[in-house]
């Protein structure tokens, strides 16, 4: 019989579901509507409370005590929605990396999934990491990782200790890490071609080198670019199924 006390479980398995919907890749976008995501949160929390143990709440929580446990839902949902996010916001600033390099910094374009202007270079590294996280099935991922952290995080009792603030701040600076090495082999080819233009100025001061040769330079960085996609790829999938595993290191350290 389906009582007060399933109704408050369900509900808060709601809660950590839409918290980390709302903030994965994808599924978090601004271009989703809001009811279909709420009513995909709705069926993954019932069929996860179909399979989780019922006795991690033994009785009725009221008051204050029912909005700490949603507060800890909550979080719970965001922290693992923000893991998955690094991957992409590391491959979107490579791409911004490069763009500067190229010369495209002013060429930006509206991003509807952010309502904000990015730039060019950036939006085409990201949808392509959106496109390899399909290939490889993530949205499959997200959702038996949810399912996944109800058998590790009972219902109400995460707390936030040391190890998880740690694994937090380690995988969140390899943002900066993902975004080196990505944009690195444009990054020092166009250093390369910054010192010749710099030698060219020298040897011949009345020719405005820097002038003749920006059109150069984003013709060279799209070749580069082009060139170098098969890699981006095959870095991407491995990136995000490297987070994947890291993924569950941090619901594992959030358990205990």
């Amino acid at each position: 019989m389906f009582g007060i006390l399933d109704f408050i479980m369900v509900i808060l398995i709601f809660i950590r579901v839409s918290a980390a919907l709302v903030t994965a890749p994808i599924f978090g976008s601004k271009i989703v509507p809001l009811i279909p995501k709420l009513f995909f949160s709705l069926v993954i929390a019932y069929v996860v409370y179909l399979t989780i143990d019922r006795n991690s709440i033994s009785s009725v929580p009221t008051g204050w005590m029912l909005i700490i446990l949603s507060i800890k839902e909550v979080i719970t949902g965001m922290i693992m929605g923000f893991m998955l996010q690094f991957v992409f916001w590391g491959v979107s600033y490579a791409g911004t990396l490069i763009g500067f390099d190229m010369g495209l910094t002013m060429a930006e374009v509206f991003d509807p999934s952010s309502e904000d202007n990015t730039n060019i270079i950036g939006q085409f590294l990201y949808y392509g990491a959106v496109m390899v996280f399909f290939i490889i099935n993530g949205h499959h991922y997200v959702i038996s990782s949810l399912k996944y952290s109800f058998s590790v995080i009972p219902l109400g009792k995460f707390t936030l200790t040391k190890p998880v603030y740690d694994l937090i701040v380690l995988y969140s600076a390899s943002i900066f890490i993902i975004a080196v090495k990505i944009a690195a082999p444009i990054i020092v080819s166009f250093f390369l071609i910054n010192i010749a233009e710099g030698i060219v100025a020298r040897i011949i001061p009345q020719m405005q080198v820097f002038f003749v040769t920006q059109p150069l330079k984003i013709g060279i960085g799209l070749l580069l670019l082009a060139s170098i996609t098969p890699l981006y790829i095959y870095v991407i999938k491995n990136l995000l199924q490297d987070y994947e595993n890291k993924l569950y290191n941090l619901i594992a350290a959030m358990g205990v």
